[in-house]
């Protein structure tokens, strides 16, 4: 009887080896070829969505008001045309006063969040200043009146007069040109903050602009983001010109919104900006 039951055992699990060797390879075999071919639709799509995504968002998405991609990494800053691409300055052409970047500042949303105070650059090894930025708010405007800056004479300080052309009295060319307006910080004599400019430039086309940055700041507690780069093409001592960018900050730019860069000219004038020489025009 035991050797029955021996036999039977053995038969019976001898039957589950060829069950479980059975089911196992329907299981590793044709199993498996069924998943692989299930996996390439699933992967088409993945794709097919990726790629939908990516139309959709450079279609629809624009640009923010300082001219941002939403994709952009706007962390690391941003510089002024002047310093950072002065050949997309174009060479003067008789007007005055040109728009960059379509009006907007090259500000980046970091900047609006980081700047503060005053900052100016220190002279380069010419002597010449470089950019300054401000982050300017009613506060900082002086109640006194400006002192004198005689004793500073910047790059390209080559004075002379011109009577019946340069409207002021007397009729120097040149003035010291702050970059940030006294009336605007109280910064007055100041070297980093100085440029040679001409009367024109000075006191006609960048006293425009500054004039609306005071008048919102003299009718509001907002801040405004303002930049000025001289622009001083390969080792001049005079500058071609200024770039002015601004942005009132708490209304996202309604207030006062513009990047122009002003040209250092006189009308009337041929100006030598490797130098500062002056001679007047006579082509006109």
């Amino acid at each position: 009887m035991l050797g029955g039951i021996k036999t039977s055992y053995k038969a019976y699990w001898n039957s589950q080896d060829e069950y479980k060797k059975f089911w196992g390879q329907r299981k590793s075999k044709p199993l498996n070829q069924k998943k692989s071919k299930q996996k390439r639709p699933w992967i088409l799509l993945v794709v097919f969505l990726c790629i939908a995504a990516t139309v959709a968002a450079w279609t629809l998405w624009e640009k923010d008001d300082l001219g941002h991609w939403p994709w952009e990494d706007t962390a690391i800053g941003s510089g002024s045309i002047a310093d950072a691409s002065p050949e997309k300055i174009p060479a003067y052409n008789g007007d005055s006063v040109i728009e960059l970047n379509g009006g907007k500042p090259c500000f980046s949303a970091e900047d609006l969040l980081t700047i503060t105070g005053e900052n100016y650059s220190e002279l380069d090894r010419l002597g010449r200043c470089g950019t300054a930025v401000v982050m300017l708010d009613k506060t900082m405007m002086p109640v006194e009146q400006r002192g004198a800056i005689g004793n500073i004479k910047p790059t390209g300080w080559v004075q002379k007069k011109y009577p019946g052309i340069v409207d002021s009295e007397p009729p120097y060319l040149y003035n010291r040109s702050h970059l940030i307006a006294y009336s605007m910080t109280g910064q007055n004599e100041n070297e980093l903050n100085l440029i040679t400019g001409t009367r024109y430039m000075n006191a006609t086309t960048m006293l425009s602009y500054e004039k609306q940055i005071l008048r919102y700041l003299d009718n509001s507690d907002n801040h405004v983001l303002y930049r000025v780069s001289p622009y001083f093409k390969g080792s001049e001592k005079l500058a071609r010109g200024v770039e002015l960018e601004a942005y009132s900050v708490e209304d996202n730019g309604e207030g006062i919104c513009f990047h122009v860069f002003l040209y250092n000219v006189q009308p009337g004038i041929e100006i030598d900006y490797a130098t500062g020489e002056s001679r007047i025009n006579q082509t006109m």
